[in-house]
């Protein structure tokens, strides 16, 4: 038995695959300790039957801690002189012209940060060794300061690791976590290499908490946990370095929708999960995107993630007026507790309230049926917003709808027009428990002709932890001028890398694939692309696609080489829908679209069978998700049961 299980700010999401059958759920989230929700959801579901169980999860426990700031008390130890440089970062303004600009607080305050004599050069060279009596009066100073956890970053610590060793082996006897930057990011650039390694101990004890609290719960099962990068890791690993799993739930969802995708015969989609507290879009042109030069709250975090935008737009979004007098939804959520109005404990006006209000959620069957909505209380939540605003309670529900789709509609012109790609020659796909009812007015904002809604939306995220492969990253910076081919030089340099993943694997359950991080000769950034013997060429058309030209002319620098090491790759299949022609019955509702009344055909997803067609506007029923087709759509069921909308 496998489950897949992605925790997010509003639902718990389950999938369940047993001899080839899925089954779903949604539990309420507990954000107090997630694997709460965890274990009810699983007794629903199976009991106590978890002898030989897999379990693999999506987990917002790091994300949260770190933009709630409840991580650990750290000690960050450096080279002497070094002591700020995650205060003082690259000195960029994220604001230019704000003069009200909040300075993001660094997670180690200055009186612990500790220097260190000692020094390498650029090359790995040991220009100072440390003392014995530094070594002595560092211990003695740590065990003053009585930190939870503590990071080492020493200056050019990528090149040599030797100086950050002594140091650890030093204090292992303190019984303190320690996070290593040789380690956990062998790359140069000091501030992002420090930055990262910082997050990876703020994180360590309250992620390695959480991860021996489910091994408790779920003692008879076989944990695996998401990485930020879409691969699959141990709870122990993810334990020791959570800084690799910041992102894992959004990354989830991407995994999922790729890989359906791939199996429709698509693979240029643009991924849409609106769940009940934010929005996450990504791109993928034949296949997923990844970046290793990431922030998350203003904090440099330069580990492999799966290329994803994050907006504060929901279900549970919250609407306001602004001081302005405009009308203003998110990122405040509601959450689950209280969550929306119709859910019967809050009393402000959410997107989820705007779309029950303009019939587009049947009350009796959210989730199923299983969970009660109050469209009264939507509509009382929606009216008192109304009044202020002099306008009715349906053109306030449709003004909430058309500034949530604005908002998310801006991210997904962030990740594709920005970027240089045409939105026009992508598939939507659509998902998240919120998603479906917003996909296609999304659509036909950016000029999408075709959107993909798969079966069970509210829950690919977790499908998408069931079926991700097992794999980690590796890095190394190296500094290579391609003034000619360099193939052989490069390919040497993979070979001492794949030790690193040799001494964790037996090297026959390894398959390995290599990339490298390029730029021009002066440039600061850096393009990652596939490592192979036109490396060069492949180099110059990527900056050509992404800036507009290219140098063929100018040396091409290799800064970094990065390894991805797959000790396991899932094959899945995908249940396919019956093609048993039968009647598939519907009723009709009136709904409120485009400021007038519009008499829509209600479905039953469970009623469709492979070939099916019907067109909008129509409303679709599922258990974890409702889908709203607008008019000028036409639908088709493909032979795994998802819906193909067109127009």
């Amino acid at each position: 038995m496998r489950i897949g299980i992605d925790t997010g700010g509003t639902f718990t999401d389950f999938v369940v695959l047993v001899d080839g059958e899925f089954s779903v759920h949604k539990e309420l989230s507990t954000p107090i300790d997630p694997s709460i929700a965890i274990y009810q959801g699983i007794k629903k579901l199976i009991g106590d039957k978890l002898d030989g169980t897999y379990i693999y999860h999506g987990t917002t426990i790091a994300t949260n801690a770190l933009l709630e700031r409840k991580g650990s008390k750290i000690v960050l130890i450096t080279t002497k002189g070094f002591e700020d440089i995650i205060e003082i970062g690259r000195q960029n303004r994220k604001e230019l012209y704000n003069i009200f600009e909040q300075e993001t607080k660094p997670l180690v305050e200055r009186p612990y940060r500790v220097g260190i004599k000692e020094r390498a050069d650029f090359k790995g060279n040991i220009l100072e060794q440390i003392s014995k009596a530094e070594m002595l009066k560092l211990k003695n100073k740590i065990k003053k300061l009585k930190p939870e956890a503590i990071a080492i970053s020493l200056i050019n610590s990528y090149a040599s690791s030797k100086n950050e060793l002594i140091v650890e082996n030093l204090l292992k006897d303190l019984g303190i976590p320690i996070s290593v930057s040789s380690r956990i990011l062998p790359e140069f650039r000091e501030y992002e290499r420090t930055s990262t390694v910082v997050i990876n101990a703020y994180l360590i004890k309250k992620v390695f908490s959480y991860m021996n609290n489910l091994k408790v719960r779920l003692k008879q099962s076989k944990i695996f946990v998401l990485q930020s990068n879409g691969g699959l890791i141990s709870t122990e690993q993810a334990g020791s370095e959570p800084v690799r799993i910041l992102l894992s739930g959004p990354a989830g969802g991407v995994v999922g929708a790729f890989k359906i995708a791939e199996k429709v015969g698509m693979n240029k989609i643009m991924t849409y999960d609106m769940g009940g507290t934010s929005t996450d879009v990504s791109l993928c042109d034949g296949s997923i995107k990844f970046s290793n030069i990431n922030t998350v709250d203003n904090l440099a975090v330069n580990v492999p993630m799966v290329d994803v935008k994050t907006i504060g737009a929901g279900g549970g979004s919250i609407a306001y007026i602004d001081p302005g007098g405009a009308l203003k939804v998110g990122p405040e959520s509601a959450g689950s507790d209280p969550g929306p109005a119709c859910y019967g404990k809050g009393d402000r006006p959410t997107v989820t309230d705007a779309n029950v209000v303009l019939g587009r959620i049947n009350p009796d069957y959210f989730l199923g049926g299983e969970m009660k909505i109050f469209k009264d209380r939507s509509a009382r939540a929606l009216r008192k917003l109304s009044k202020q605003l002099g306008i009715s309670t349906l053109e306030l529900a449709s003004g909430i709808i058309e500034v949530a789709n604005a908002n998310m509609e801006k991210a997904l012109r962030v990740i594709s027009l920005e970027r240089g790609y045409d939105p026009r020659e992508f598939a939507l796909f659509s998902f998240g428990g919120a998603g479906g009812l917003h996909a296609c007015e999304l659509a036909r904002g950016l000029g999408i002709s075709k959107v993909i809604f798969p079966s069970n939306p509210g829950v690919l995220s977790a499908l998408g932890m069931l079926i991700a492969d097992y794999f980690r990253d590796y890095s190394m910076s190296v500094f290579f001028n391609s003034e000619k081919d360099d193939f052989q030089k490069i390919s040497k340099a993979f070979r001492r890398l794949e030790k690193r993943p040799e001494k964790e694997y037996t090297r026959e359950c390894i398959k390995y694939e290599y990339y490298i991080d390029a730029r021009y000769k002066r440039q600061s950034h850096e393009l990652i692309i596939p490592f192979n013997k036109s490396f060069i060429k492949t180099f110059h058309n990527e900056h050509k696609k992404k800036y507009g030209y290219s140098q063929s002319d100018n040396i091409v620098e290799i800064v970094n080489i990065r390894l991805r090491a797959l000790s396991k790759k899932v094959d899945f299949k995908i249940p396919e829908c019956t093609k048993v022609r039968k009647q598939v019955t519907f009723t009709k509702s009136d709904i409120f679209y485009n400021n007038k009344n519009v008499l829509s055909r209600i479905y039953s997803r469970d009623d469709f069978y492979s070939g099916y067609k019907f067109r909008g506007p129509a409303i679709v029923l599922e258990k974890t998700s409702t889908l709203f087709v607008t008019p000028g759509f036409n639908c088709q069921i493909e032979n795994y049961g998802n819906i193909i909308a067109t127009c």
